[in-house]
């Protein structure tokens, strides 16, 4: 059954579970709405908590193909949307111009044919449906890229001078994804449903690691999860998101380890933290009293 036609949040839940992705009532119900209204589904929140997982998820239960654009500082349409073949252009005008063709107008509205136009992240949505458009990181674009993108999202359409308008039979599921480096602005937030993506608490964190990672021992799952929970306490500059805690126990895995110490969480902290400060006010801690607080 399509994900779009499912009765309600829980059965999106379910189906979202069956990619291994796990959410909460409220964003269950955000998706839902978000599939059922054809808006935008904006996700904020910090890195590493599951923003861009939603939407490779979201593929995967729709059997949709997921469309990636990655936003950049200085990023415009004809990264984003389309742009034209030149090369190939080119070669078509010498070819002509070899046959002998002289008529001016054939030739320029062969060279402006959709044969020459390369499709972007964007209009890759619009052409195919179903699909799952995936705009991550839109914090990380300039403001009139954000003011761009907003026209499109609005009608789902695109107008192309050289061939018209082009616009999608069935609007793309769209997720937005920002890690709020700077506040994106009100109009384009105003037309999509919103997601504050938080740390989840120990009980989420570890099924989802369990999820994600069968084959790691419980008991090295729980230790991992109980030390992340504890370090993200500890005022770092860069807390470590699910994606960090992921990351540390398929590396612990990755070396043999059926459950964790202090001295073997202190070595392996690169898995999960990534700026010189956090290791030293992690090494600060006292991780062995984090374990037998948890009793993990």
């Amino acid at each position: 059954m399509p994900i779009t036609r499912l009765d309600g949040p829980e059965q999106v839940r379910a189906r979202l579970a069956e990619t291994g992705y796990l959410v909460d009532e409220g964003l269950a119900v955000t998706c839902y709405l978000a599939l059922r209204l054809h808006r935008p589904l904006f996700c904020e929140g910090d890195a590493g908590v599951g923003k861009t997982a939603l939407a490779s998820a979201l593929a995967e239960a729709l059997d949709a193909p997921l469309i990636r654009l990655q936003c950049h500082e200085g990023i415009d349409a004809s990264q984003a949307l389309y742009d034209w073949d030149f090369p190939r252009q080119l070669l078509h005008l010498r070819a002509a111009e070899a046959a002998g063709v002289k008529d001016a107008d054939r030739l320029e509205s062969e060279l402006y044919d959709r044969r020459f136009l390369v499709a972007r992240p964007l209009l890759q949505a619009l052409q195919r449906q179903p699909s799952v458009l995936l705009v991550d990181e839109i914090d990380r674009a300039d403001d009139e890229f954000e003011a761009f993108l907003l026209e499109l999202l609005s009608e789902y359409a695109v107008t192309i001078p050289e061939l018209g308008t082009l616009r999608a039979e069935v609007p793309p599921v769209v997720v937005l994804t920002s890690n709020r480096t700077r506040e994106v602005h009100d109009a384009l937030k105003r037309r999509c449903l919103y997601h504050w993506f938080d740390h989840p608490g120990f009980a989420r964190e570890l099924a989802i690691v369990r999820r994600r990672l069968p084959d790691v021992s419980a008991r090295l799952a729980e230790q991992v999860t109980a030390l992340v929970q504890a370090l993200r306490g500890a005022d770092l500059v860069k807390p470590p998101g699910v994606a960090e805690t992921i990351d540390w126990a398929e590396a612990l895995d990755a070396l043999g380890a059926t459950e964790v110490d202090a001295e073997l969480a202190v070595s392996t902290l690169g898995s999960v933290l990534k700026y010189r400060e956090d290791m030293d006010r992690a090494r600060g801690l006292d991780l062995a009293a984090v374990l037998a607080a948890r009793g993990v």
